[in-house]
């Protein structure tokens, strides 16, 4: 005979290690993307933003697309690690 578990309460998340938690969070991070300007990259439970700034409308579009997730965060009750945000600036100058 086996061994009966005794009930525990769970209050988030899904065991480390387990084999499904890596697709069930890809699952539920699915539509995070959604209704964005610019190009969202997810993998595993990191994501990146990418934008093509030339004018003041391209900054405008990348924080609607900023304020989108953070609306996203607090519906589905999630944080992002700010301490782990890094901006890259790229800077193609022209000779004319």
């Amino acid at each position: 005979m086996g061994v009966m578990s005794i009930w525990k309460l769970v209050l988030s998340g899904i065991p480390q290690g387990s084999v499904l938690g890596p697709l069930l969070f890809l699952i539920f991070i699915n539509d995070l993307d959604l209704n964005n300007h610019n190009v969202l990259l997810k993998f595993a439970d990191d994501s990146k933003i990418c934008s093509r700034i030339c004018n003041s409308e391209d900054v405008q579009k990348l924080q609607e697309d900023l304020n989108t997730l953070q609306e996203w965060a607090r519906t589905w009750q999630m944080k992002f690690n700010i301490r782990s945000v890094k901006l890259c600036v790229l800077v193609i100058l022209t000779m004319d």
